[in-house]
């Protein structure tokens, strides 16, 4: 099946859990320093899959799990730190910023938060947003959406590297 896209919105099939980290490798290979990665998701659909491989591509050779029950994790990389934050216990956006949250999208690493809708109304408006949906046991549907101008480079770069330079835009 082709990706659906247009200039701000990507939306693919991933068939396993190592084509969803795979596709997470991608991304953190064009990553930069200050880019926030927000996802959605239920729980299992592939949200902790990504961040890995998102890793991955930030060159981090540790192990990323989901930081749950501990909110936040540094991952420090060849490249760049990652900063994984899991906010599924936070209760509202101000309570995001009770833990700091400016600090990691003020940080010099890449931000990747789980669960981003809860805390919506205090990210910054340009960003990534990646909305993960179960299609099957191992078959997760990403959305991928792109707001402000770095972000609309960041897909058009991730299209290209994923795709292999076809052109999978439609107007």
């Amino acid at each position: 099946m082709s990706p659906v896209s247009s200039a701000h919105v990507l939306d693919i099939i991933s068939h396993s859990v190592a084509q969803t980290q795979r596709l997470g490798a991608r991304l953190g290979e064009l990553a930069r320093s200050g880019d926030v990665i927000c996802l959605e998701g239920d729980l299992g659909s592939g949200k902790t899959c990504f961040v890995q491989g998102l890793g991955r591509g930030l060159a981090i050779a540790e192990d990323i799990n989901s930081p749950t029950f501990i909110l936040a994790n540094e991952h420090r990389g060849a490249r760049l730190t990652l900063y994984h934050l899991d906010v599924y216990r936070i209760h509202s956006a101000n309570e995001a910023l009770g833990i700091g949250l400016d600090d990691y999208l003020s940080g010099d690493g890449v931000c990747a938060i789980e669960w981003a809708e809860k805390i919506r109304a205090v990210l910054p408006a340009e960003h990534l947003w990646i909305t993960f949906r179960h299609l099957g046991e191992s078959k997760r549907g990403l959305l991928i959406e792109a707001s402000g101008v770095r972000y609309l480079e960041l897909l058009r770069a991730f299209k290209a590297s994923a795709f292999g330079g076809r052109d999978v835009t439609r107007d």
